[in-house]
């Protein structure tokens, strides 16, 4: 004998199927809205040219702004120049790849987005830093071609030229703040813990 519908099964069966392909609309509409939030937290473990781990940089966004805490152990002691730079690609041992500071709004320098205070490494290589910055938001960084922390030879002088220049300073002055060469890069990258 077969199974007779009765028309309490057939609504149901109705309403499963109903529910089945709501489920099957929402969940890629609920995936596409998470890809859709904003990143909250980065971080970049910076090299040497030599590829040895120097430090690392946590990026972490708040309501006012994005919270910027740096841990070094193998750094030469001084001043260094400290900077979000606009690729995220640290090719050594130049870590040019890394291309300029960021700088959306075509600032000078001193004031681009990527300008962060210089770094004050210890006698013993160490260095701890910790700040926090409205110029950019951690979701910023992930442009399509990424971003890259750098920490540079020497120190910034935030575009306070020098006497050494008159009448007018170079194109690296203006641009890099002097702080020459890039001793340690590192991408930025989603935080992984």
């Amino acid at each position: 004998m077969g199974s007779k519908t009765t028309p309490g099964r057939t609504r149901r069966l109705v309403m499963f199927a109903v529910l089945a392909m709501l489920v099957a609309i929402a969940a890629p509409l609920y995936a596409l809205g998470g890809a859709d939030k904003p990143i909250k937290k980065a971080e970049a473990t910076l090299v040497d040219a030599a590829g040895n781990v120097v430090g690392n940089v946590k990026l972490d966004q708040h309501k006012d702004g994005v919270r910027i805490t740096a841990k070094f152990d193998v750094l030469p002691a001084g001043f260094h120049g400290f900077h979000v730079h606009t690729t995220g690609v640290c090719t050594a041992p130049a870590f040019t790849s890394a291309n300029g500071h960021l700088n959306p709004s075509v600032a000078s320098h001193g004031s681009h987005a990527g300008d962060m205070p210089v770094l004050l490494v210890n006698a013993d290589g160490s260095a701890e830093q910790s700040f926090e910055t409205d110029r950019f938001t951690v979701d910023q960084l992930f442009d399509a071609d990424g971003s890259a922390i750098v920490v540079h030879v020497g120190p910034d002088n935030y575009a306070n030229i020098p006497s050494r220049y008159t009448p007018a300073p170079d194109a690296t002055t203006l641009n890099t703040g002097d702080a020459g060469a890039r001793f340690a890069c590192g991408v930025v990258e989603l935080k992984k813990h």
